[in-house]
């Protein structure tokens, strides 16, 4: 597996390596919603937080192993996704740190980011994809499972978040295998939305 960040794009989602250009909007998006922060994430991208969560992006992208994604919709930075755990010699990755302003929840954005992650991913070689999801955040693991993902397990008191609460994490997968049929029904879904 040999994952390079590259523009991904289609008719719902634009999908841009992170970089400087992307700071403000996204500064802009993730303080849309600062309550999010506090109960599902283990980290937090809001207010104060924005400049070292940023810093910490960039040098992970830099020592390898992830690489984020400005997610950019209507000309506008709306949120963001990554690669994580980039492991090319068990041609293995995560999707996550996947983050959406409010007004981007709810429509074509999320599947059609994850349908363009997943795709380059499958083409440059993964065998696994994974995604891990805080278990007390029922909205993300049925967009998980809604994409077709397996899940395959739940990681109890796996993870202390930001704000010192101990969250268990669910475990999903889709495999190299299953992915041509995940995504025709992905395809079916988004032409939904016309």
């Amino acid at each position: 597996m040999k994952i390079e960040p590259k523009v991904l794009e289609n008719p719902f989602v634009r999908l841009e390596p992170i970089g400087e250009q992307h700071r403000e909007g996204l500064r802009a998006a993730c303080n849309a919603d600062q309550d999010v922060w506090t109960r599902l994430y283990p980290y937090s991208w809001a207010g104060e937080h924005f400049d070292p969560t940023w810093a910490k992006l960039l040098d992970d992208h830099a020592r390898g192993g992830t690489q984020g994604y400005a997610v950019v919709a209507g000309g506008e930075v709306v949120g963001l996704t990554t690669f994580y755990g980039i492991d090319p010699a068990n041609a293995v990755l995560e999707v996550g740190g996947t983050y959406y302003q409010p007004q981007a929840r709810g429509g074509a954005i999320n599947p059609a980011a994850k349908r363009l992650m997943m795709g380059h991913a499958f083409a440059s070689g993964a065998r696994r994809v994974v995604y891990r999801v805080d278990a007390s955040n029922a909205r993300s693991r049925a967009a998980v499972l809604k994409l077709g993902a397996v899940q395959e397990g739940i990681l109890r008191q796996d993870r202390e978040t930001w704000t010192g609460r101990i969250r268990d994490t669910v475990i999903f997968s889709i495999l190299a295998d299953e992915w041509p049929a995940i995504r025709e029904k992905l395809d079916a879904r988004l032409a939904a939305f016309g």
